[in-house]
């Protein structure tokens, strides 16, 4: 039975999550399931230009593993939004949002009118391939689709009030690589500017009773930023810790590699 973030999040646990899109593979999924802990995971189509087949096979070998899934995308576009909730994935993350009005914009992707000005359509896997008629469709994916906005440019730093106000976003997401270079502290992940900044973000989930995510730097990281609320932290992707078990290898056999 697969545990929604939504559900999670709603009980204030945290949310383990990997990332995967570079080398994706179904068993890549099987792999960090095998392993236990994580509740999903976030399929990266920004930078992997990952295929409509390939994000159905990811949101298959999800629901298979008895986890939770969404797609991180560029917002250029309603059709992929919604290409990707009917390939089957829990909801979607919106990268390089300027603005709350920009994120406005993505949630309307994402959501059936009234909120939202979505395309409908019911042959889908998130309408069951037709087996839910329209309005109990509409009304459940209005319901359940799970929507992230990430905050890594100023503009959406700027915003932050007004993008954690939202009634339809149920996550910020910091991206503290991109929100470095927009903060001109270049891969400074752990500059003073960026806590100031994640600071600032934990501020307006608490006010608005919402929820945020990262990617940390490294443990300590990590911990910090539970402490200062967040509940979705991204453990580990498929580049990370195939380097990690390549690097394990060669130690383990270091005396051949001499």
């Amino acid at each position: 039975m697969v545990r929604r973030f939504k559900e999670i999040l709603a009980n204030n646990e945290l949310c383990r999550v990997f990332q995967c899109g570079r080398i994706y593979a179904p068993p890549i999924i099987d792999l960090f399931a095998l392993a236990g802990g994580y509740h999903g995971f976030w399929f990266d189509q920004e930078h992997c230009g990952l295929t409509y087949k390939e994000v159905e096979s990811a949101a298959l070998a999800a629901r298979a593993n008895g986890l939770d899934c969404i797609v991180r995308m560029a917002p250029t576009g309603y059709s992929q939004a919604t290409q990707n909730l009917e390939a089957g994935v829990g909801g979607l993350m919106a990268a390089r949002i300027e603005s709350a009005a920009h994120a406005e914009e993505f949630v309307s992707w994402v959501k059936f009118a009234p909120r939202g000005s979505r395309g409908m359509n019911t042959s889908g896997r998130d309408a069951n391939f037709t087996h839910l008629a329209q309005l109990e469709f509409a009304e459940k994916a209005n319901r359940e689709h799970f929507v992230a906005i990430q905050i890594e440019t100023l503009g959406a730093l700027r915003d932050i009030d007004a993008i954690t106000a939202n009634d339809a976003v149920d996550l910020v997401f910091v991206g503290p690589a991109d929100l470095s270079q927009a903060l001109g502290i270049q891969g400074q992940r752990n500059h003073a500017k960026v806590w100031e900044a994640l600071e600032e973000v934990a501020k307006a989930c608490k006010k608005y009773g919402k929820h945020w995510g990262i990617v940390p730097v490294d443990a300590a990281f990590a911990d910090r930023c539970y402490d200062l609320g967040c509940r979705m932290i991204t453990f580990g992707n498929d580049i990370n810790v195939f380097k990690a078990g390549i690097t394990a290898t060669k130690q383990a056999y270091a005396s051949r590699f001499a």
